[in-house]
């Protein structure tokens, strides 16, 4: 699909598998069981390290160096690195091979150089257990908002006198929550303003209560209606949707619940 002029492939079923690919800037947020797409993907931004998550990150190490390509670098949140490069020597001893990786830990505050003027942001997104979501957030040069207007001639005179015509402007194009309470709105800019919302939404009737949900720390359809305008998103892929509820359904409970600003912008990962 494409969202906000982005290339997507996703799959994403609640406890099942998440993979959230971007195959025009080289990454996937989480590596779910690893699909087969997912092994040309150099960079991973793993949210966090539940099975349905990160379950297939040794295979997308290994698969890679299978086809000798380039080792993959995965950016993990602090609290896993030890425990993943812990999980990995066993690996490696079972699998009787290196498998080659650049690991690097971040966290919230940090900004990830991607190159190309692309800078990945984690976040705080609350879960039961540690959990980060990514902005990717990309740096433009532009005219000077003043010079706007301008002739050329004029332009290239004020250029000849030492001064600056181009300013640097970044703007938040991706986000992604990963597992979350439906707060990560509130609490971070980045995902109320990114072009692209990625974000789950596990949970759409009362089959599972409101408080079901925050006790496992996921999304209620309810509690996204009460935010819902709070995003200033130009599009959002909603995921992560439990395998109790059928495609036709989860649909529906949107189109039914969803203020119609926010549903014209939404789509669903659903089959």
């Amino acid at each position: 699909m494409r969202l906000a002029g982005y290339e997507v492939e996703a799959l994403s079923v609640g406890g099942i598998e998440t993979c959230i690919e971007l195959p025009e800037l080289d990454l996937a947020f989480d590596i779910g069981r690893c699909p087969a797409s997912a092994v040309k993907r150099r960079r991973i931004l793993l949210t966090h390290t539940h099975m349905d998550h990160a379950g297939g990150i040794a295979y997308h190490a290994a698969t890679r160096d299978l086809y000798k390509v380039a080792p993959p670098t995965w950016y993990v949140p602090r609290e896993n690195v030890t425990d993943l490069h812990a999980l990995l020597e066993v690996w490696r001893r079972l699998d009787g091979s290196d498998l080659p990786v650049d690991i690097i830990p971040c966290g919230p505050g940090d900004a990830l150089d991607l190159g190309g003027g692309w800078v990945a942001k984690p976040f705080r997104s609350p879960h039961r257990v540690p959990c980060q979501g990514y902005a990717l957030c990309r740096t433009k040069t532009r005219l000077r908002a003043d010079l706007v207007g301008l002739s050329e001639a004029e332009i290239r005179a004020i250029r000849a006198t030492g001064a600056p015509v181009s300013e640097a402007t970044e703007t938040v194009e991706i986000a992604f929550t990963g597992d979350t309470l439906p707060e990560v709105i509130e609490r971070e800019e980045l995902v109320r303003k990114a072009r692209l919302l990625i974000m789950e939404c596990t949970f759409v009737d009362d089959r599972v209560p409101v408080e079901k949900a925050r006790g496992s720390g996921h999304v209620h359809l309810d509690e996204l209606v009460e935010r819902a305008h709070l995003l200033e998103n130009e599009a959002v892929l909603l995921t992560h949707f439990s395998a109790r509820y059928s495609g036709a359904h989860v649909r529906d409970a949107l189109r039914q619940r969803l203020p119609r600003e926010l549903w014209e912008k939404v789509t669903a990962l659903v089959g």
